[in-house]
């Protein structure tokens, strides 16, 4: 599972919850049902976007949705998934770019793939993915080789590149690649008015999508030696990040000249979603309901400044663990799982969500955990958010006064 716009549930309302996992899981059982059951490790949350604009221009239409089967990743319960034109043209989508992303590790000889022979199978992997993403897209009218062609000419941009390399000469294909598939989805809505300012959020998104994966991957790139478009043309971080906040305006820009049906689910995803992953990437994220409530104390919570006002100064012997302190209690012994039970029961929370959206038991150590997003949902009762995210409260951080 990779992509740059990943909500987590607890900013999304109920209805726009329910609305993203149809997209995802349509987007999951659209692979299976065109390309067999292996394609479906390509489900992304970027490819997703695709399905998710279609469905935006045309509304919910009579058929547009299924009631799936229970699934483990939705912890063994049924639920209704997105399905038609948009979804496969979504898998299509993903595929292709899914097998860019695999060639990309063979050329960077990334852990097994150094070794040949499974680099061999790698490469006729990616081969396959790129001729049922070709089917599916011819299906629907779109031609994949605009696809194939931006990823063949990444390559050759790459090895070229160097210092003083304008950072976007090496994004365009990324650009041109995710602009096609979002002009495509107006055509598959039959609104041909929408085509031009689509291509131009899609290729904007193309762009954050290639400076946000740089960025997250420059230090391990660095450590392991592999190529980075940030080290490569010598662009420091604080350019990246101009470039990343341009194409956000930019985004938002082209999202106002779109004529969308019901557009909710996008101005969520690409207006606010997308800003907090550009915040995430450069390590500024932070959520608007924790504000003004104190320093993160040393567990990584949020609570009063470190020290007690009203307690003993320090190198009193009535300091804590000093001579006259009263001994701490002896801490209960951990009833520890082994490696393998913990391993199994890691894999269960992780299959089940509850690792993201959820308390949770240690797998190993069995002490009380809370997932990072478990207290996003405070804030979602308090506040109404702007009226074009709808139902509910996005957390968005201009909530009260969402200008876009």
């Amino acid at each position: 599972m990779f992509g740059i716009v990943r909500p987590c549930t607890h900013r999304l309302s109920e209805g726009l919850r329910v609305e993203w996992m149809a997209h995802l899981c349509g987007l999951c059982l659209a692979l299976r049902a065109d390309h067999g059951q292996f394609a479906r490790i390509v489900t992304n949350y970027d490819g997703l976007i695709v399905s998710v604009l279609t469905e935006a221009q045309t509304g919910l239409a009579v058929g547009g949705r299924r009631t799936a089967g229970p699934c483990p990743l939705r912890a063994m319960r049924t639920a209704p998934v997105a399905q038609g034109e948009g979804a496969r043209l979504a898998a299509a989508v993903s595929l292709v770019l899914a097998s860019a992303k695999v060639r990309d590790h063979v050329a960077d000889r990334d852990g097994l793939l150094a070794r040949r022979p499974v680099a061999a199978a790698a490469r006729r992997v990616a081969a396959g993915w790129d001729r049922a993403g070709a089917r599916t897209g011819a299906a629907l009218g779109f031609d994949t080789a605009i696809l194939v062609d931006a990823v063949d000419r990444q390559t050759g941009i790459e090895t070229l590149a160097g210092p003083g390399t304008p950072l976007l000469t090496v994004t365009e294909p990324t650009e041109t690649a995710t602009a096609a598939a979002f002009a495509h989805t107006a055509h598959l809505a039959g609104k041909p008015q929408n085509a031009a300012p689509l291509a131009e959020a899609g290729r904007l998104f193309g762009r954050l999508a290639h400076l946000l994966d740089a960025v997250e991957d420059q230090e391990a790139d660095a450590a392991s030696g592999a190529w980075n478009p940030l080290t490569a043309t010598g662009t420091p971080l604080a350019e990246a990040r101009r470039l990343c906040d341009d194409a956000l305006h930019g985004v938002r820009l082209a999202l106002r000249e779109v004529e969308f049906t019901d557009g909710k689910l996008v101005h969520v995803l690409l207006a606010h979603e997308l800003r907090r992953s550009v915040d995430r990437a450069f390590g500024t994220s932070s959520c608007s309901h924790q504000e003004g409530q104190g320093p993160l104390t040393p567990d990584g919570s949020f609570g009063p400044p470190p020290g007690n006002p009203y307690g003993a100064p320090p190198g009193s012997p009535y300091a804590p663990g000093g001579p006259g302190s009263p001994p701490p209690p002896p801490r209960p012994p951990r009833d520890r799982r082994g490696l393998i039970a913990g391993c199994l029961v890691w894999a269960g929370l992780a299959c089940t969500c509850q690792m993201c959206c959820g308390s949770f038991e240690d797998p190993w150590s069995r002490e009380q955990r809370q997932s990072p997003c478990q207290s996003c949902g405070d804030c979602c009762e308090a506040c109404n958010c702007c009226g074009q995210c709808g139902e509910g409260c996005c957390c968005c951080g201009d909530s009260c006064g969402c200008d876009c």
